[in-house]
């Protein structure tokens, strides 16, 4: 299993970890699922990528993948603007996101630069 791999699978379940500290209020419970949703598709999706019929394909789940990634980050940073956690709880998630956002983005750079070759 490629390193990636498994670092967005980690990524996912610290999230889901973090999911449960936060209190279950409406506004609580909101954000939760929308983490949830948002930190797992990134690992799904990157994991959909691994397996991808063609380039295009490949570079189409890596950008769902990415843009996950910047919803989750929207979250994060708004999670504690919220009051349901402390200031300051979030900021190894948000490294994380920006990490991998970075790592994805240069693999799709890449493949999509491969692609223009190939067609050109």
């Amino acid at each position: 299993m490629s390193d990636l791999r498994q670092r967005t699978k980690r990524f996912a379940l610290r999230i889901f970890d973090l999911i449960d500290s936060i209190p279950q209020t409406a506004k609580g419970r909101v954000v939760q699922t929308q983490l949830a949703k948002a930190g797992s598709s990134v690992a799904t999706n990157y994991r959909a990528a691994q397996r991808s019929r063609s380039v295009a394909d490949f570079v189409a789940k890596l950008s769902i993948a990415l843009e996950e990634l910047d919803e989750c980050s929207f979250w994060l940073e708004f999670l504690p603007e919220t009051r349901l956690i402390p200031v300051g709880s979030i900021d190894a998630f948000l490294k994380e996101a920006d990490e991998l956002a970075a790592i994805i983005a240069a693999s799709r750079r890449t493949a999509g630069g491969n692609t223009k070759k190939r067609l050109g």
